[in-house]
C-alpha cells in the first residue's frame, strides 16, 4: 500500500474523525516509529509503528481481526482432510487469517483470527495473562468446596492447572453450570480440570477472551472486531 497521511490512517482505525486524528497530532500524543508526529506527516501503513500515548495503534489495513462462534464439531484448523469440518467454509474470503490457539472439537463459543503474529502469540502464551472466559454445563452440583480446588490448582497428567476464577452460574435437576476463568490454554484443559473434581461436562462454551465477548453472535457467524475491541486486545497483551 502506498504511503498516505498519518490523519487518514489513524481515522481509519478508528481513533475518531481525521479532525480528531489531526488533533492528537497536534498536542504532540502521536509517535511514528519513536519519533513525536507532526501535522503533514505520511506513513507507510504496512511498514511503519504508530502509537497514540505511548500505545501501538493498528493501522495496516492487512491485518485483520475475526470473531467466530464456533460450532461443536467443527476442527480448530484451517484444512485438515481428517476432519469432517474444519474452518475454511465458516469464513469470507479476504486476507488470510489463523486460528488464535485453539477450541477443541466439541467446545462452542468465541474463536479469534487475525493475521496479526504479534498479537496472537501473547494472546496465547500464558506469561501475558489475557482471560479466557468459560460458561460450562456439568454433572453434579458445582459446589464450593469443588470450586474452591479449581482455584488452588488440581493435578493434570501434563502438571497442575488452576483457574484464575470458578463460580457457579445457575442449573437445576442435578446438573448445574459454572463459569471458568483461565490465563492459559492445555489441550482440553477445562474439560479435565472439571472432571478432576467430579464434574464432567456436558456442553462447553468460551464467552470471553479478555475484553471481547460472544454476545448474542449465531453458531458459525463470524464478525469483523471493532477497531476499539483491537486496540483493548493490544492493551490487555502489553503491546
Amino acid at each position: 500500500m502506498p504511503v498516505e497521511r498519518l490523519q487518514r490512517s489513524l481515522a481509519r482505525a478508528g481513533l475518531g474523525s481525521r479532525r480528531t486524528s489531526e488533533e492528537l497530532i497536534s498536542a504532540g500524543r502521536v509517535q511514528v516509529n519513536g519519533e513525536t508526529a507532526t501535522l503533514g506527516d505520511r506513513v507507510d501503513p504496512a511498514r511503519d509503528e504508530v502509537r497514540v500515548d505511548g500505545r501501538r495503534i493498528s493501522v495496516d489495513p492487512g491485518l485483520r481481526y475475526l470473531a467466530l462462534n464456533k460450532p461443536r464439531g467443527v476442527t480448530t484448523t484451517m484444512r485438515d482432510p481428517h476432519a469432517a469440518r474444519d474452518l475454511r467454509r465458516l469464513l469470507p474470503s479476504g486476507p488470510r487469517v489463523f486460528p488464535v490457539g485453539r477450541l477443541d472439537r466439541d467446545t462452542e463459543g468465541l474463536l479469534l483470527l487475525t493475521n496479526d503474529g504479534d498479537l496472537a502469540h501473547r494472546l496465547t502464551h500464558p506469561r501475558y495473562g489475557v482471560e479466557k472466559e468459560y460458561l460450562a454445563e456439568v454433572e453434579g452440583a458445582p459446589s464450593g468446596r469443588r470450586l474452591a480446588r479449581l482455584r488452588r490448582g488440581v493435578e493434570l497428567s501434563d502438571g497442575v492447572a488452576r483457574a484464575v476464577d470458578a463460580r457457579p452460574a445457575g442449573g437445576a435437576r442435578g446438573r448445574g453450570s459454572v463459569r471458568v476463568v483461565m490465563v492459559e490454554g492445555r489441550k482440553r484443559e477445562v474439560r479435565r480440570m472439571l472432571e478432576a473434581v467430579e464434574l464432567p461436562v456436558r456442553r462447553l462454551v468460551r464467552v470471553r477472551v479478555g475484553s471481547v465477548r460472544l454476545g448474542r453472535m449465531r453458531p458459525g457467524e463470524v464478525r469483523d472486531l471493532e477497531p476499539e475491541e483491537v486496540r483493548a486486545l493490544y492493551r490487555a497483551a502489553g503491546l
